[in-house]
């Protein structure tokens, strides 16, 4: 049996940090964020938020795939991002409401009453039981917070996640993407890897969310989810005038993205609705 060992690769970089956590904490330490750890039935999830504006719009930043393998015949026994590019991206965005999610068992896979079986990170890691919990983390951010609505955010695989989560709800206001993997059939496809058939593909769904403003930003060298990924999704769209991509061309899965994040959130949607 093949394995999706490719989306690993991701974090294999930053090797040099001291230890997931402590990434984590030194990212959001000095941005005013606070930890929360989120009853998302089945799961407990993780977050970081900086909440100014209550009864407005959050910004929630939705982690990729993470510490998913060690190798190609060896999945991790935890799958906490090394190098959490989602919450580094969060962290420089200056909106007054912003919160990170992370995946299901990212930074609770040792917390008591933390639901964390490897196929969450592996086989099942889009499943319908991973998007129930992810959406009732918006829910209770909705609820704790006093959101009205929300702006999406998706790493790598987080954007697949988050177009899904468009599906079940009325109040996503735009969805972004970052390197997202809005198809993993066909990622599963070209890199020749087990495919994932207990997970969501967003680009099943892809035309029951066209009219979403969507603005999705492809690395020009990432190898791990090349354009094509997002020209298969916007093919499903249809006729949509709402879903855009921006190829960023020195930008690879994981590097060249912080840079340039404060330009590209100015970038506006595109979104004109055919009467």
């Amino acid at each position: 049996m093949k394995f999706l060992f490719l989306l690993s690769l991701l974090v294999l970089n930053g090797c040099g940090i001291a230890g997931p956590i402590d990434a984590a904490h030194k990212v959001s330490g000095t941005e005013g964020f606070v930890k929360y750890y989120i009853q998302a039935s089945p799961f407990l999830l993780t977050s970081y938020e900086r909440v100014k504006t209550q009864n407005a719009a959050v910004t929630v930043y939705i982690e990729g795939d993470g510490r998913a393998w060690l190798s190609k015949k060896r999945p991790s026994r935890d799958p906490t991002p090394k190098d959490p590019i989602a919450l580094k991206l969060a962290s420089i965005d200056p909106a007054d409401n912003v919160i990170y999610l992370a995946r299901p068992c990212q930074y609770t896979k040792t917390i008591d009453g933390s639901v964390c079986e490897k196929k969450y990170w592996t086989s099942h890691r889009f499943s319908s039981e991973v998007i129930e919990g992810m959406n009732n983390a918006l829910e209770d951010i909705k609820r704790r917070r006093r959101i009205t609505q929300f702006h999406l955010i998706g790493f790598s695989g987080g954007g697949n996640i988050a177009a899904l989560l468009a599906t079940k709800r009325k109040d996503v206001l735009s969805i972004r993407t970052v390197a997202g993997n809005l198809n993993h059939q066909l990622q599963s496809k070209i890199h020749n890897v087990s495919y994932m058939p207990a997970s969501l593909n967003a680009q099943d769904i892809a035309p029951f969310i066209a009219d979403i403003p969507q603005l999705h930003f492809v690395g020009g060298k990432d190898r791990i989810v090349p354009q094509e990924i997002y020209e298969s999704y916007r093919k499903a769209s249809g006729p949509s005038g709402c879903v855009h991509s921006h190829i960023v061309r020195e930008a690879g899965h994981t590097q060249g993205w912080q840079s340039v994040w404060q330009e590209l959130l100015k970038r506006p949607f595109d979104c004109v609705i055919d009467q």
